[in-house]
Formats: structure tokens, sequence, C-alpha cells
């Protein structure tokens, strides 16, 4: 396996997320999303794995102009918006290959295994 782990260190969920994987004792790479964030091909393949851009959104982000705004942008608009502005983004990110999951889900994770 070759987890990552996309968060910070303020989300709640992704410090779950990385305990749930300490505790079983399985590697991951936490990347911090305030400084490095996503590249656009890592974005394109956690949206494929999670179901589509919708799936990414964090509807209880603190900028909630930004999400308004995002409905009414068209679709390659809305992923450059999104690349540009990532706290928009639902955390943790966690990938697994081509596999990915958006928040924390470890009834998923335990399937990796």
């Amino acid at each position: 396996m070759n987890i990552q782990i996309f968060g910070t260190k303020k989300s709640s969920d992704t410090r779950k997320a990385e305990r749930w994987f300490k505790e079983r004792r399985i590697q991951f790479q936490s990347i911090d999303m305030k400084t490095k964030g996503l590249s656009k091909g890592e974005f394109d393949s956690v949206k494929r794995a999670a179901g589509g851009l919708n799936a990414l959104l964090d509807p209880d982000c603190k900028d909630k102009d930004l999400l308004a705004l995002l409905d009414h942008l068209l679709p390659e608009a809305r992923e450059e918006k999104i690349l540009e502005h990532q706290e928009v983004l639902k955390l943790p990110i966690v990938r697994n290959g081509r596999q990915a999951t958006v928040g924390y889900q470890p009834e998923v994770w335990k399937t990796w295994e």
C-alpha cells in the first residue's frame, strides 16, 4: 500500500485518519494542504475515485461565498477555481494508488488492507 493523507494539522478528521493508520502500523505520507496541496493530476485522480467534483466539496467550509460562486461557473472554470482555492475541499483526502476517499472513512480503508 502507498497511502497518502492530504489534510491540515487543525483538521480533526485528518488527525483521526492519521491515528487510524498508525494504530494499524500502516505507513503513510502526510501532506499539508496549507503548504503543498493537490497537483492537477492528483486532483483529477481523486475526483474520479471519489465520484465527481461535488463529492470533493465541503459544504461546511468557511468560504461560503466561493462555494456559491462555484455553483454558477462552467465545469472547466469550476475546476480551475477549486485548484486555486483548495480550502473548499473536504478533508482528509486519503489516496491509495488510484483509490481515494474524501473525509473520514475507515470502513473503506479496511478493504485496502
